[in-house]
């Protein structure tokens, strides 16, 4: 289950439980700005802006499934 209700719940959430979160936003940041290179013609930046919102969202489901994992084994 996913901790953003416990996030959004909590009345002072850590910069840590953001770091996932911030990883993704940035992904999709990046992945906007490609699309709108992309529809203005400017071909080298989409590629560019791309690539980078492709890594961070890979980058963002490791550590996504790495602290899913490690939660299991912490409550088992």
């Amino acid at each position: 289950m996913s901790d953003l209700p416990r996030l959004m719940l909590s009345a002072q959430p850590s910069r840590a439980d953001f770091k996932e979160f911030a990883m993704l936003h940035y992904a999709v940041v990046f992945f906007v700005i490609a699309l709108i290179a992309a529809v203005f013609g400017f071909g080298g930046i989409a590629a560019g802006a791309a690539g980078i919102a492709q890594i961070l969202f890979f980058i963002f489901v490791v550590m996504a499934v790495v602290t899913f994992v490690l939660s299991l084994i912490k409550k088992g």
